[in-house]
């Protein structure tokens, strides 16, 4: 318990950051809209109001109900606290309106949370026959946000207070002299019938939180996950997460992330919407498993290329006469790329792009012989990269853009390579492409915070980073 207060009182003392990323980590803006709508999506969905019909909770359903939470014995039914309001003033809860929700977020501290809600009374009237009241109650709780023990963010509850509005009456009598004790009553029991409820609607929504501690599966790559990096923090309108994304390979390696020569600039937030922030190093730490795994490398043959790619040694030949003329013709290539080095991925002028860095070795074979190498040279790929966001990932697909060539050695004369990057181009368009937007399906986790969907989101990409921003 002292660890959580010593936690709750150090973040108390912190607000978001100035626009950099300093570490390796993503970066989440939630909106405080977002918040409202997953507190009253636990009203209106979760478990606990899961029952709700249209915009009144009655006794007999949901939380209210003879099954419910707080009713058939619980904290509203027959026999629990409510037996206190039965036996002052023989009045029942009947009724309670779905609340309304407002918020707001306190930098230093968390959010205060009111709801404002509509109950309904009914019990026999002082004088006889059936009494029905309606009293409007506004409910105040001041609500800190720290980080728990597994360290993912956690809403608590720290002060709920509840204030009575207008008192009426539907129908029956009350004296006036009574109504100063129906609401003395009221004033006294509804804070421990209404702030459980605040507790339990809480806690729904810190399984939303909860979420960002999660392990996301990368293929046959391996794993990412995702856990908070520092403490949480709010401004007034949105709360801040940096996350640290944890990337194991499939033989469960931790792999280590080079750390950024400078820190992100992340662009200012707009109100209403929220924002992630994905890293440079996640996108090179994708190419850097591939590469490791061996799935950058690829033999292609002629049954991989489409027959305008030619494939065969008189064609080759054709294209650097001086040096090749003399190659056996008709004879198959087997062209073998191997990459040996990680990839380069380049974030900037709202631009993506990745360098390939690629030995190339061409054989000739027949297709019951032995293959017999006659060139090899040292290629670099440039692919243009298109992203898309999705729900949960952001999806990449690759597009040559160019490829150089130079001889590295040969079995005939030297020439100049650069006679056959068309022609090379050409095969890694056919067979190459393909084959990586087939590896990158996996694509790039996004951190799952309060069931943010980013499928809609503005991308945008600035020096080392890609920011996704979507409207509250």
């Amino acid at each position: 318990m002292l660890g959580v207060w010593s936690l709750l009182l150090l973040w108390g003392l912190m607000t978001p950051c100035q626009g950099l990323l300093e570490t390796v980590g993503t970066l989440a803006r939630i909106d405080k809209d977002e918040l409202g709508k997953a507190i009253q999506n636990s009203l209106i969905e979760g478990p606990i109001l899961q029952n709700v019909l249209g915009t009144v909770t009655s006794v007999n359903q949901g939380l209210l109900g003879s099954r419910g939470l707080l009713g058939g014995g619980g904290l509203l039914g027959y026999g629990g606290v409510f037996g206190v309001i039965e036996e002052l003033s023989g009045l029942k809860i009947e009724e309670l309106t779905l609340p309304k929700v407002s918020l707001k977020l306190l930098p230093g501290f968390g959010v205060q949370l009111k709801l404002h809600t509509k109950v309904r009374l009914r019990g026999s009237g002082p004088l006889g026959g059936l009494l029905q009241l309606a009293a409007e109650v506004n409910m105040s709780s001041r609500v800190a946000l720290g980080m728990n023990a597994r360290g993912t963010p956690i809403l608590i509850l720290k002060r709920c207070s509840t204030l009575l509005g207008h008192i009426s009456v539907l129908s029956g009598l009350l004296p006036p002299q009574l109504f100063g004790v129906v609401g003395q009553t009221l004033f006294k029991v509804l804070p421990e019938l209404l702030c459980p409820m605040v507790e339990s609607v809480l806690s729904l929504v810190n399984e939303l939180l909860g979420a960002v501690l999660s392990l996301v599966p990368l293929g046959a790559l391996g794993t990412v996950e995702f856990s908070l990096a520092t403490l949480p923090l709010t401004s007034n309108q949105y709360i801040e997460l940096e996350i640290n994304p944890i990337v194991k390979s499939i033989a469960g390696d931790i792999i280590d992330f080079p750390q950024p020569h400078k820190p992100v600039k992340v662009p200012p937030k707009e109100d209403h919407t929220s924002q992630v922030t994905v890293p440079l190093y996640l996108f090179n730490t994708v190419f850097g498993l591939l590469q490791t795994n061996g799935a950058l490398d690829i033999d292609i043959t002629p049954e991989l290329v489409p027959s305008n790619v030619p494939l065969t040694t008189t064609d080759l030949a054709a294209l650097v006469p001086e040096a090749l003329a003399k190659l056996p013709p008709d004879q198959q290539l087997l062209l073998s790329l191997r990459v040996k080095e990680t990839p380069t991925v380049m974030l900037q002028n709202k631009k993506a792009t990745v360098s390939i860095p690629a030995v190339i070795h061409m054989l000739s074979y027949l297709p019951a012989g032995t293959p017999k190498a006659l060139f090899e040279l040292n290629g670099v790929m440039t692919l243009n990269t298109q992203l898309a966001p999705s729900a949960t990932k952001l999806h990449l697909s690759l597009s040559l853009e160019r490829l150089s060539v130079k001889l590295a050695s040969s079995i005939a004369h030297a020439f100049e390579a650069s006679h056959l990057e068309e022609w090379l181009s050409d095969v890694v368009r056919a067979a190459y492409v393909p084959k990586l937007n087939a590896d990158l399906d996996v694509g790039i986790p996004l951190p799952k915070v309060l069931n943010v969907n980013f499928a809609k989101a503005a991308l945008e990409i600035i020096e080392n980073a890609v920011v996704l921003t979507v409207p509250s």
